[in-house]
């Protein structure tokens, strides 16, 4: 697969979310709410951040992506989401195998993984590989069309109360897993945004954190949708 060759070369030429401890929560979209027919069908993987852990789901970024959209009048139906708080890259690739859509298509996708790869300690290598599969999972639900591949940037944790005071450790972890998924992503031309900086204005303003102290809060999904969006919009309109 050509695309899996061009990740396989980015591995080879690179140098060398937080898992909470409460009960582990899917959504895998079971709902009752009807689609249209002609709608445009959206997957979003990842982990506790693609779902909102600690916020309403109306609130995770997806949803609040979905309903922008709509105002567009561009008719996305109700995101499938594939996500669970602490997964990481190797969990998603397993839950992706058994999740009975490996054969669907979707009109456009959205990936958020890592977090919990560098909050387990799990190595710089391991990511390298094990994103590059993930993505390349994330390309074929697109019918193999790299522009309609969002990636989303790791957001930094070590700025929320939950880091106790470790941001300085936690924050250029964070960098060296960001440095991997963006070259891959570029690598390969599917569509990158780096939502880190907003996750660390959280520093300075606790109304971006969740109750819980760590995940981020339905403002500061708000302002990564304000920049997905038209990037989204944008592909689905031509």
């Amino acid at each position: 697969m050509k695309t899996l060759h061009i990740i396989l070369i980015t591995l080879t030429s690179l140098s060398g979310c937080t898992k909470k401890a409460a009960n582990v929560q899917a959504i895998t979209n079971n709902t009752t709410t009807m689609t249209k027919p002609d709608s445009l069908n959206y997957l979003a993987l990842g982990d506790s951040y693609t779902i909102g852990e600690a916020v309403p789901p109306s609130q995770s970024y997806p949803y609040q992506l979905t309903a922008s959209l709509n105002r567009q009048s561009l008719n996305v139906g109700v995101p499938k989401i594939i996500a669970v708080t602490g997964w990481t890259t190797d969990n998603l690739i397993g839950a992706t195998a058994q999740s009975g859509v490996t054969t669907k298509k979707y009109d456009f996708v959205t990936l958020l993984i890592g977090v919990n790869d560098q909050y387990q300690g799990l190595s710089i290598d391991n990511y390298k590989i094990k994103f590059a599969q993930v993505l390349n999972t994330a390309i074929s639900f697109a019918n193999g069309d790299t522009s309609r591949v969002f990636v989303l940037s790791i957001p930094d944790y070590g700025v929320t109360p939950f880091a106790n005071g470790q941001g300085a450790v936690i924050g250029p972890e964070i960098d060296k897993f960001n440095a991997i998924n963006k070259s891959i992503s570029l690598a390969v031309s599917v569509n990158y945004l780096d939502i880190t900086p907003i996750s660390r204005t959280a520093a300075t303003d606790p109304t971006l954190i969740a109750p819980d102290g760590l995940h981020p809060s339905g403002k500061m999904y708000t302002q990564w949708m304000n920049l997905l969006e038209p990037m989204v919009a944008a592909k689905l309109k031509k």
